[in-house]
């Protein structure tokens, strides 16, 4: 019951293409025997896995001519990029 309410108020506290990406990251959290992970190791895992999703998108972030993209097609992108990793 926590755990589907936790789920339900992260929903309405982050923005659409953030919570694809956090809820991915929430179902990645588990240890190796398969049981969900608490506290500080949650944390933390959570605190990487977020980075690893936001740095693989901005690194994928190039235009057709392979320079960098700017501005709002950076932003799209981003937006587009980080709602389908989750």
């Amino acid at each position: 019951m926590k755990k589907w309410l936790l789920m339900l108020a992260l929903c309405f506290s982050l923005p659409a293409h953030a919570q694809s990406t956090e809820a991915a990251c929430q179902a990645k959290a588990v240890s190796k025997e398969g049981k969900p992970l608490s506290g500080a190791a949650k944390n933390s895992f959570m605190k990487k896995c977020l980075a690893d999703n936001k740095a693989t998108c901005e690194e994928r972030a190039v235009g057709k001519d392979s320079k960098k993209l700017a501005g709002a097609a950076k932003n799209s992108f981003l937006k587009k990029c980080n709602a389908e990793a989750g």
